[in-house]
Order: structure tokens, then C-alpha cells, then sequence
């Protein structure tokens, strides 16, 4: 799968896997192509929505001038399996960081450049946007159920994988390009939200370091969530499927070129 021409100067790429996001989009899009570094482009990966996303996102291609990128894909599959393709996109371009956020606005993007210095200035393969450090958390309107599952989602895979990264569901994240090749993402056995989880645990199977930066997590105000009982029974069972998981990484942490 080769990106179009024109991202030759494109050093971060962010990933935002869309489903009945138009409503959210143009202000997501508006505010990533307001940062400051040009040097950063879009792409968005619309699993053919009903509601018009992917017409939308087309728009901003057109308008941008390479800035932002869609992939279409021909139906809803996962967020899995929508992030792998967009990671397989990103990965055969020039960038040397790949970011992945949610449309829905619960992501602050003013948090992807601090993210990127943190990866960086830390040699490590990725900086995880946290709600779980010191310093971050989760709007206060947030539903009490929504922050019981998230606090026991975490608290469930971190004792199941013996994971150290304190928000291991983080859906937030700044990947070093040279460390998620390693990764293999196009490979992973979610489908769902536990992709997540899968790409932290091979983190940790490479001997790979992550880094937490705070962040503060806002709910959705537009649009519902994709969070189905098929999803939340896969979150559940995953762990314990990547124990007995064979994957390991062809190379060595200390064979993947530092950044920085």
C-alpha cells in the first residue's frame, strides 16, 4: 500500500480512525493543522461511515495540499484493525513519529508536541498520553461507570501481563517509527479497543521503553461511543490470549535506531 506522493517533508503522522465522526472531525482537523510545526500531516482512516466522515475528511485532502491523507476502507472492522492499516500507511512514508488519537475529541492535542519531546528526549519506542501519572486525568463530568471501567480495565491488564506503563488502555499515543516496525502492529490479534493493550505488551516483550506523559482526558460531547459488549468481552479475554501469544520481536531493542 503506497501513500500518495507529496509527504516527502512530513515528519509525524497522525492517525485517527473515524466512524460516524463528522461532527467532531473538522474540529479535530482544524486544530491539528493549527500547530505550529508544518512538518506534520493527518490521516484519517474512515471505515466507511453512514454519516458522511469520509466525504468530510476528502474535503480537508483537497484543501490541505498533501497535509491530510484518507484511507477508505469498505466497512467497520475494529478500531484494531483500522489503527494496523493506518500504522502500515503511515510506516511507508518518511515519518519518523506516528501518533494515533481518537476523532472524539477526548485527546487534547496540544498534548501530541510535548508527547513527541518526551519520545525523543527519552530514546524511547513510545510516550503514552496518561491519565493515570501524576499530573493527568479525567474530565469531571465523566460518567462514575465509565471511570470504573477504566480504572479496573487497567488495574485487570496490568496484573494479567505484568505490565509497568501505568494507563495501559491508552488510546493516546506518540510511536517511534523505527520501534513500531519492530512491533509488527499489522499482525496483532485485536480487533477492538484491546489493540491497545496488545501493542504496550509487546512493548514489553521487546525490552522497549515507554514513557508517560499527563494528560488531562476529556469526554466526547458529539457522537456516541463505539465501546459494544462484542468489544468490551474481547478486552476481557485478550490478556489472557497474549500470555500464551508466541510473538516475539525479530530484532533486539538495542538493534533499533535511536532518535534523538
Amino acid at each position: 500500500m503506497m501513500p500518495p506522493s507529496g509527504l516527502e517533508n512530513i515528519q509525524v503522522v497522525v492517525i485517527v480512525p473515524t466512524y460516524n465522526e463528522r461532527d467532531n472531525l473538522r474540529r479535530l482537523l482544524c486544530g491539528l493543522l493549527a500547530l505550529p510545526s508544518e512538518r506534520l500531516g493527518v490521516l484519517v482512516v474512515d471505515d466507511n461511515s453512514p454519516d458522511g466522515t469520509g466525504d468530510l475528511a476528502d474535503e480537508f485532502a483537497q484543501a490541505t495540499e498533501g497535509r491530510v491523507q484518507v484511507l477508505h476502507r469498505p466497512g467497520k472492522e475494529g478500531l484494531g484493525r483500522a489503527y494496523a492499516a493506518g500504522m502500515a500507511w503511515a510506516l511507508s512514508t518518511c515519518a519518523e513519529v506516528v501518533v494515533q488519537m481518537d476523532a472524539d475529541g477526548s485527546h487534547p492535542i496540544e498534548a501530541i508536541q510535548p508527547m513527541v519531546t518526551a519520545l525523543t528526549a527519552n530514546h524511547a519506542a513510545v510516550a503514552v498520553g496518561s491519565r493515570y501519572v501524576a499530573g493527568g486525568g479525567v474530565d469531571a463530568d465523566w460518567p462514575w461507570h465509565r471511570r470504573m471501567l477504566s480504572a479496573g480495565a487497567n488495574s485487570y491488564v496490568r496484573s494479567v501481563l505484568g505490565l509497568s506503563v501505568r494507563d495501559a488502555t491508552a488510546g493516546f499515543k506518540a510511536w517511534d517509527a523505527a520501534a513500531l516496525r519492530v512491533l509488527q502492529p499489522e499482525t496483532v490479534l485485536s480487533n477492538g479497543y484491546s489493540f491497545q493493550v496488545e501493542l504496550a505488551h509487546r512493548v514489553t516483550l521487546a525490552g522497549m521503553r515507554s514513557v508517560e506523559v499527563p494528560i488531562h482526558f476529556t469526554d466526547r460531547t458529539e457522537g456516541t461511543s463505539k465501546m459494544s459488549l462484542g468489544v468490551q468481552a474481547e478486552s476481557l479475554m485478550m490478556p489472557w490470549r497474549l500470555r500464551k501469544s508466541q510473538w516475539r520481536p525479530a530484532v533486539a531493542a538495542s538493534q533499533v535506531p535511536a532518535r534523538g
